[in-house]
């Protein structure tokens, strides 16, 4: 090495250093300072919300078109830092998307209630691509979404058909620990919730009005729970279940409308593989489904009766369900291919067909039903006790031989056991292959049928006249020791 210059350096090794190190400090300062600013980009949000808007008073703006891009922005941002839990879409603004919105886990979206994610006209999107769904295939956990609007725009993209996958509103895969609350879904396609392998979904608070399938479709899932939903069908079910278990529906409102396209039964539970043996079905007051209001339905492979028993349905209200001019399994509850069901201290009012029917839909064309929908075994039996069935009407297609409480059409499969029920006013008779010593048949005296208050007189003949159970123990009458008939105490 020249002298000169080990000269230099032995003069000036001082300076040298603190320059190399001001250069590794300034570099390590740079990567420091493009980090912070990457981990605080949004400085307008809150502690652990990230907010969208259309207004520029977010953290992300929105502009009508292909409004997912942001959102999804929003959403990946979540994801990625463990600090931010939640995305918010301010309203009143309605967001246009042309392609899925993402969510990952532990991620709540949420929305003000005029906030509307609204899928675009035409969109010409592929069968089985929802508006909301998971960011990583192999499934998410801890997924809330609550408290905005999504239209599914049925009638800007009518070049597809209803029921057949498209366009449904939100759907999980392999994923669990789903909550949505608090949403308006309407006028789709397909499900408002669907859910397939998984557990613990929650569906609560939500008004559903129109959509093109199921209101919550959850199959293959464990504990599964609605409750407090206001759902008008349209081309099939308010809540539905296959092959699931551990579930529960409770306190909702469903109905439909008298339509060909007004869909199916207010509640499914239908059962082909695995077990289906805890299902509760309670406190809802079903009315005017164009298909049964409770379907119960059991098919395929032969299978056990541990995997198909005890689905209680107890002290919901059905009237006038079954309006559907076109096919003949109507009524209130409809069932086939179950083991031990209970029906107790529910009631039943002016429902089509029956209150109680022990059947299953056809195979055929008729029907556009290629399925053998039969139950491969025997020795399914129903529980019907301290119910109150009144004014059945005879159901429109094929009227004849109808209008009873309880019709039993598979005597050599399907039985009975009827205790201490209330049948009055049934237009085509009490009972067909049925029959009980304990059911009273007189006036119930409810306090307004006509607006459908089905509370009890004090002079009603039903009350303290149901079966005692342990069911129903607990809700003994103080006076003499004994349950009412009906829904209510």
């Amino acid at each position: 090495m020249d002298e000169k210059y080990l000269t230099y350096l032995r003069q000036n090794w001082k300076k040298i250093g603190l320059s190399i190190v001001i250069l590794i400090f300034s570099v390590a300062l740079g990567i420091f300072i493009f980090d912070t600013i990457e981990s605080n980009i949004f400085l307008k949000s809150s502690n652990n919300t990230v907010y969208v808007a259309g207004d520029g008073n977010g953290d992300f703006t929105c502009d009508g078109t292909d409004d997912q891009v942001e959102i999804n922005q929003a959403l990946e941002y979540v994801a990625k830092n463990p600090q931010s839990t939640t995305v918010h879409l301010r309203g009143p603004n309605t967001y246009i998307i042309s392609d899925s919105v993402l969510i990952g886990n532990n991620t709540i979206l949420e929305g003000d209630y005029t906030a509307v994610i609204k899928l675009e006209d035409n969109a010409d999107w592929p069968v089985n691509k929802p508006i909301i769904t998971q960011m990583d295939s192999d499934g998410v956990h801890g997924v809330t979404i609550k408290g905005f609007e999504i239209n599914g725009n049925h009638d800007k993209n009518e070049d597809r058909k209803r029921g057949q996958g498209y366009y449904n509103i939100i759907k999980f895969l392999d994923s669990k620990n789903i909550d949505v609350h608090d949403m308006y879904m309407h006028d789709g396609h397909g499900d408002g919730v669907r859910v397939e392998r998984g557990s613990n979904i929650k569906f609560y608070n939500n008004t559903v009005y129109k959509l093109g399938h199921d209101g919550l479709f959850a199959i293959d899932y464990l504990n599964v729970e609605a409750w407090n939903n206001r759902i008008t069908c349209r081309t099939n079910s308010g809540l539905r279940v296959w092959n699931s278990n551990h579930v529960k529906f409770h306190d909702n409102v469903i109905d439909s409308f008298y339509h060909w396209s007004a869909g199916g039964s207010g509640v499914l539970i239908e059962k082909t593989t695995g077990v289906m043996n805890d299902i509760e079905v309670y406190n809802n007051t079903i009315y005017n489904t164009y298909g049964p209001g409770i379907w119960l339905i059991g098919y395929g492979e032969a299978y056990s009766k541990e995997e198909a028993q005890n689905v209680h349905i107890y002290k919901n209200t059905l009237y006038n369900t079954g309006t559907n001019p076109s096919i003949d399994w109507v009524g209130g509850i409809v069932t086939s291919g179950f083991y031990d069901t209970l029906i107790e201290r529910n009631v039943f009012d002016g429902v089509y067909h029956a209150a109680i029917a022990q059947m299953y839909p056809p195979s055929s064309e008729d029907t556009n039903n290629s399925v053998d929908l039969s139950p491969q075994g025997t020795g399914y039996n129903t529980i019907v006790r301290n119910n109150i069935i009144i004014d059945t009407q005879k159901r429109k297609k094929d009227p004849e031989g109808t209008g009873y409480a309880v019709i039993n059409y598979l005597p050599e499969t399907h039985s009975f056991v009827l205790e201490n029920n209330c049948l009055y006013n049934n237009t085509g008779g009490n009972y067909k292959n049925a029959s009980s010593t304990t059911d009273i048949y007189v006036n119930p005296l409810f306090v307004n049928q006509n607006k459908h208050d089905y509370h009890l007189k004090s002079n009603s003949p039903c009350r303290g006249a149901g079966y005692v159970s342990s069911n129903s123990s607990k809700e003994l009458d103080e006076n003499e020791n004994k349950v009412n008939m009906g829904r209510y105490n």
